[in-house]
């Protein structure tokens, strides 16, 4: 599917499942919508945290068309959405016009969208290369885990990193972080190899998003900043509202 196409399908619900390789080639984008009070501190979080959240777009004033990708509504033209109150998770969804419209009419705020690189871009190239990520060659959701490494945080959001994992063999791994590099807005190369804790990761078979994944005896686990990260934030910062892509979606 091109990437018209498959924005399409997710509009009229026919995809619901996780963007994994979708529109190989092109670049995918995570979701975080909150209100315009705190926009610019969410921006400012942004550029103190890069790595984690790399800013593709800003959309402002409650629009809720892209420049990057023409013809699109960010209400509507993703797998699934999450809604949070106060860093509650209310309600998984497949569109968000609805509640987008409610919450501007009876806060009198507008919503600002920003679109924020994702690892999926590269996963396509990995694929490419002879390296298919395994949550790809398993069918599943790409694993997140949250970690104990704090993000910089500003006056509104302070949390910790999440990162995705992809287990690799040792002789593939400077491969891989090669790949990886060429994607510096889409989380780059792996903040952490191997598995000794020092991301405060407990157990990897209870991702805190996604899908567990077979680690054969013979794999590293490798670990990339992740798009989920702002989730985390939310959870632990408590806006009084906001919007994000499901993880994975």
């Amino acid at each position: 599917l091109t990437p018209t196409e498959f924005r399409e399908k997710c509009r009229q619900g026919k995809i619901m499942s996780p963007s994994t390789c979708a529109a190989p080639g092109y670049i995918q984008a995570n979701l975080v919508v909150v209100n315009e009070d705190i926009s610019d501190d969410f921006r400012e979080f942004c550029m103190h945290n890069q790595k984690e959240c790399p800013v593709l777009e800003v959309i402002e004033n409650g629009q809720y068309t892209s420049y990057l990708a023409d013809g699109a509504d960010i209400r509507t033209d993703l797998p699934k959405y999450r809604i949070f109150e106060n860093g509650m998770m209310i309600k998984e969804c497949s569109d968000v016009v609805q509640y987008w419209n409610d919450y501007e009419r009876k806060s009198g705020k507008k919503l600002v969208s920003f679109l924020l690189g994702c690892s999926f871009t590269f996963d396509a190239a990995l694929v490419e290369n002879g390296y298919p990520p395994k949550h790809i060659i398993e069918g599943k959701n790409v694993p997140m885990y949250g970690t104990n490494i704090p993000c910089t945080g500003t006056t509104h959001f302070k949390g910790n990193l999440v990162v995705s994992m992809r287990p690799y063999k040792s002789q593939d791994l400077e491969a891989v972080v090669e790949i990886t590099k060429r994607y510096p807005h889409m989380h780059g190369e792996p903040v952490s190899m191997g598995f000794d804790n020092n991301l405060g990761i407990l157990d990897l078979n209870k991702p805190l998003f996604g899908d567990i994944v077979t680690i054969e005896s013979d794999e590293i686990p490798v670990f990339w900043a992740c798009g989920a990260t702002p989730q985390l934030i939310v959870m632990h910062s408590k806006p009084e509202v906001c919007i994000t892509h499901a993880p994975g979606h």
